[in-house]
């Protein structure tokens, strides 16, 4: 448990480190920052569109995340022959590759996380449907003075004690946006005590814990296919996969029933259309708890399979 624990807080060290890390995360928070410009031609349906637009952003960026990190984590190792030095200590192979999917899950949680106080800042700032609406100027004034603190310590931090400035920043903004969603929790537009008014949805929580179920059978996948390949077929494969996910029912469900093939590839391919809540948020109906806890198991069982095969996989691949 040791070597597994020091491993996996390397791995994620060093993903947070990667400049795509940063990269994804900033362009992420940017795509938030102007989804309400985005979404304000709908006729009526503006705020319904930014939600979608935002669960949209935040899987798409754990998807990247994810798979850059894992690759990064695992094929570039084998790819430097550094692999050799970290099995001869000895590590188990198994430890190796069930630390790299913790490190990186790690990791995708820290990106994850943050974006999903971004989306629910975005959401209660909402569309400016009309000329009457006004801007929620305590959540301008919270995002911005949970971002301004983070750049000047990382600033800071970075001239006194030489910390990597991105991933400083990115820590240190989730630690200050958890603040100012705490202060929003409680305060309204009008710098008032009034929780009720705090437009905290719980649709929009329960829709960003599911995509983050579906990004930790990704990161399965990733760490699995890194095992054994290159980058770009990993990434080829991971969106991939990722692409059939999102229409399992479409390609596989209708013919299950028929044919063998689609009966396999509905076990195979995850289904993530599970995880996808945007039929909900259309319609106004409610997600059970329930429901949640299903979700949850499967994504547990699934990327419990895809790790087993991937330890299976790297028990036998040539590292020297």
């Amino acid at each position: 448990m040791r070597k597994l624990f020091i491993l996996a807080k390397n791995t994620f060290t060093e993903t947070i480190r990667q400049p795509v890390y940063a990269v994804i995360v900033v362009s992420a928070l940017f795509m938030f920052f102007i989804s309400p410009s985005l979404t304000m031609y709908t006729m009526g349906d503006d705020n319904k569109l930014l939600r979608e637009v935002g669960l949209s952003t935040l899987f798409l960026a754990s998807l990247f995340i994810a798979i850059f990190a894992a690759s990064g984590a695992v094929a570039e190792e084998i790819e430097n022959k550094t692999i050799t030095t970290v099995l001869t200590k000895p590590v188990q192979r198994p430890i190796f590759i069930i630390s790299k999917f913790f490190g990186v899950a790690a990791a995708v949680t820290l990106a994850h996380y943050l974006c999903t106080i971004a989306l629910l800042m975005v959401i209660r700032e909402g569309v400016l449907e009309s000329m009457n609406d006004t801007h929620d100027w305590t959540v301008i004034s919270s995002a911005g003075a949970a971002a301004t603190l983070a750049l000047v310590l990382s600033a800071f931090f970075n001239y006194t004690y030489g910390w990597r400035f991105s991933s400083t920043a990115i820590v240190l903004t989730a630690v200050f946006g958890s603040f100012a969603m705490v202060f929003l929790a409680f305060i309204d537009e009008n710098w008032q005590f009034n929780p009720a008014a705090n437009h905290i949805n719980r649709l929009d929580i329960y829709g960003s814990v599911l995509l983050f179920l579906a990004t930790i059978i990704i990161v399965a996948l990733a760490v699995a296919f890194s095992a054994r390949f290159n980058i770009m077929v990993t990434l080829s494969v991971c969106v991939g996969i990722f692409l059939l996910g999102l229409v399992s029912d479409y390609a596989f469900g209708r013919f299950a029933d028929e044919h063998l093939w689609a009966k396999i590839g509905r076990i195979m391919v995850p289904n993530l259309q599970v995880f996808w809540i945007s039929d909900a948020i259309y319609e106004g109906s409610s997600v059970p708890a329930k429901y949640i806890g299903i979700s949850a198991l499967y994504a547990v069982c699934y990327a419990t399979g895809i790790l087993s095969v991937a330890i299976g996989l790297f028990q036998r691949r040539q590292v020297g």
